[in-house]
């Protein structure tokens, strides 16, 4: 069991998964409820995902992947992505010192080419001045689509077929693996164990294809701004109501 100084209302967790995704959907619907625009809403989200990788943190879980920009949310009205692109150079600005403080590490998956580049600096800059860090890894999933980054593998595994640097014989699940941009995560933590998925869609979207052939799911009709420290709790507690078997009996 993990052993915490646990706040009021937690709960002791007995499996704590070791890689948690996050789609965090429903910033949009919550901000219409409040007949906010919908950027209202990605702004209050950046305070739930504040919240929910301290929580994450607390629990000890070792990677947080996140799901800020699909390789699809280009074709979205433009302001409203020109304000996501500028999400990340606010949220770096007003959360890394207290990540920093907790020890959080942020990383990056996704096409960085296509990216503002005040957006790309601030995320280069967040990664390096928490790069020492040793505790959980944020890793923000920008501009990231599963089925392009299995396209890329491919051609890159075929580039090297081409250079002889092995055989086809030689293509293992494991060696797919390391083509994937989930390359730079420690063995054990490249798959996530749990996959949330708030606002009540039952999709993925595109998101870690690969990686989560094995991972649980967890839905919920909250919306991603109301998702917080209780909510994420209460995944865990699904989580640990699950049997894990892998395909075994």
């Amino acid at each position: 069991m993990f052993k915490l100084k646990l706040k009021s209302k937690d709960v002791k967790i007995e499996k704590v998964p070791k890689h948690v995704g996050i789609i965090m959907d429903g910033n949009g619907r919550w901000a219409k409820k409040r007949l906010q625009p919908r950027i209202f809403g990605h702004k209050a989200g950046m305070d739930a995902l504040q919240e929910v990788t301290i929580t994450a943190s607390d629990y000890g879980v070792k990677v947080l992947t996140v799901y800020a920009f699909s390789t699809e949310n280009w074709s979205r009205p433009r302001e409203e992505v020109n304000f996501i692109m500028n999400l990340p150079v606010e949220f770096f600005d007003k959360y890394v010192p207290e990540l920093k403080k907790n020890n959080v590490r942020i990383q990056m998956i996704g096409d960085t080419q296509a990216l503002p580049e005040e957006t790309l600096k601030a995320l280069n800059d967040a990664i390096e001045t928490t790069r020492k860090n040793s505790g959980l890894v944020l890793n923000f999933a920008l501009n990231y689509g599963g089925r392009s980054e299995i396209t890329n593998a491919v051609k890159m595994i075929a580039q090297d077929v081409l250079e002889a640097s092995f055989n086809p014989d030689d293509i293992t699940e494991d060696l797919i693996a390391n083509y994937l941009m989930t390359d730079h995560l420690p063995y054990l933590y490249r798959d996530p164990d749990l996959i949330i998925r708030t606002s009540g869609e039952l999709r993925l979207s595109n998101f870690l294809l690969w990686q989560s052939a094995y991972s649980e799911f967890y839905f919920t009709p909250v919306f991603w701004p109301d998702f917080r420290r209780s909510e994420f709790i209460e995944a865990l507690v699904e989580y640990n109501r699950r049997k894990r078997r892998f395909g075994r009996v």
